[in-house]
């Protein structure tokens, strides 16, 4: 058992300011985030927890005084900023990367930092965003072609105009939230934390996030796909429950299935014959 005494140790200490600033950060995500965000912040911060308790025994905690009060500071800017937040704010996902850095400076240094990598790494990608994907490279029109040629390969009249899908009937617009970046984004994430967590090889590791994109393009592409033909098609209550309610995260469901199946059947089956690699 865990006596008074050990509790004074600096582990326990840093646990507990770790699942202090995972409850806020989860909290708030849940009442201000889109829900898509808030369940691959759950899914990221207990891949990090995991990852950590993976190494705990071989974890240094020595940190030096400078580690320490830069630590210190960013715990309290991340803490100070969330009190202050009463709606959605970019700050949310930015604040789990900031966390994991202060809790690293805090148990070994930044001389050490880089022992961290691979935690810093999943907690720093629920810092980008679809807008700044979107600001660098807009791919609505990519997705708005597939759609249309979905929809053409299915026997429809269809036209794409740029951002624009037409239907005789009606017409859906592409915009920055259907572009596919979010789909994107969350198979891309999964498939990162497969690679940190089972040994792969070095064609692995180049395979299993190009699958991640392909996937999460093809089935947002699809989905935008039934999107149009709804809107021509169909009533006004189908197309919300499949843009907006649950429908919508039946497809998010789809991609993880399809990246899931992948990894089972052409590495985790595989694995005899990639033996002597390496996790990232």
């Amino acid at each position: 058992m865990t006596s008074i005494q050990d509790l004074k140790e600096p582990k326990y200490w840093l646990l507990g300011i770790a699942v202090g600033l995972m409850a806020v950060n989860l909290t708030l995500m849940w009442r201000h985030a889109p829900v898509d965000v808030v369940g691959t912040s759950l899914l990221f911060w207990g891949a990090a927890a995991f990852l950590v308790w993976e190494k705990h025994q071989d974890l240094n905690l020595e940190s030096d005084v400078i580690s320490s009060i830069l630590g210190t500071l960013l715990i309290g800017l991340v803490l100070l900023k969330s009190v202050n937040l009463g709606e959605y704010d970019l700050f949310l996902r930015i604040s789990p990367f900031l966390s994991g850095v202060g809790l690293a400076l805090l148990s070994s240094g930044w001389k050490r930092l880089a022992y961290y990598w691979q935690e810093l790494f999943i907690l720093g990608f629920i810092s980008i965003s679809t807008g700044l994907l979107l600001q660098i490279f807009d791919i609505s029109p990519f997705t708005a072609k597939f759609a249309a040629f979905v929809l053409w390969y299915m026997g429809f009249q269809v036209e794409q105009d740029g951002i624009y899908v037409n239907l005789p009937t009606g017409s859906i617009e592409v915009y920055s939230g259907c572009s596919g970046y979010s789909a994107i984004l969350q198979l891309l994430g999964l498939a990162f934390l497969f690679l940190f967590m089972f040994p792969t090889n070095w064609k692995q590791k180049i395979l299993v996030p190009i699958v991640a994109i392909v996937a999460g393009f093809a089935v947002n592409g699809v989905r935008v796909a039934l999107m149009a033909f709804l809107v021509a098609y169909s009533s006004k209550t189908a197309f919300e429950y499949w843009h907006y309610g649950d429908g919508s995260l039946i497809f998010s469901m789809i991609g993880v299935v399809i990246l899931g199946i992948f990894c089972w059947f052409f590495i985790l089956r595989n694995e005899p014959e990639s033996h002597n690699a390496d996790k990232c």
